[in-house]
């Protein structure tokens, strides 16, 4: 009986420090990757300005080619959106809404996920290179809160989601230079 005392004595001794280091952990989690695209800047924003042929490079269109997807608002820029739902846990269902679009230099998206509330931020940032030449940076930014568990995940956001914004880059610039 008493080391089934001590035990949970530990068990609630970890628990409350999980709780106490999770306050401490980071609230908002920022991932970017960049690529430089052989292409003027107009082709590149007049891509990511719009749902359109997101699917020709999404990294995560290629994990569930079967996903449903929901076209709704404007071709492109503000209010153009995307809803998605797949049975793969990996993709899982949402929508992403433009939210911002400076020509030819930012796309910003409102991204929603599940039953979430919370909105993250997808954005595309466009720097001309040269006349032919364009540096893409695509970040991601979340914002966690008092949610200790979402801090956690946010450490581990950047092993996570930085492979898959490599992937969509590359194939991004394949499908933009071909």
């Amino acid at each position: 009986m008493k080391f089934l005392k001590n035990f949970l004595i530990v068990i609630a001794v970890l628990a409350i420090a999980l709780v106490i280091v999770g306050f401490f952990l980071p609230k908002m989690v920022h991932v970017e990757r960049s690529i430089v695209i052989n292409a003027s800047q107009d082709k590149v924003f007049q891509q990511v300005n719009s749902f359109e042929d997101y699917n020709s490079w999404s990294p995560w269109y290629k994990l569930d080619p079967e996903a449903k997807y929901e076209y709704s608002g404007p071709d492109s820029g503000v209010g153009a959106m995307m809803s998605w739902d797949s049975e793969d846990s990996q993709v899982g269902s949402g929508s992403q809404k433009i939210i911002e679009s400076q020509y030819p230099s930012l796309v910003k998206s409102e991204l929603l996920f599940g039953e979430d509330p919370n909105p993250a931020y997808a954005t595309f940032v466009l720097e001309e290179l040269g006349p032919k030449e364009t540096k893409v940076t695509w970040s991601f930014d979340a914002d966690f809160g008092d949610n200790i568990i979402g801090r956690y995940f946010g450490l581990m956001m950047d092993s996570m989601l930085g492979p898959s914004y490599e992937e969509g880059l590359e194939s991004l610039k394949a499908e933009i230079e071909k």
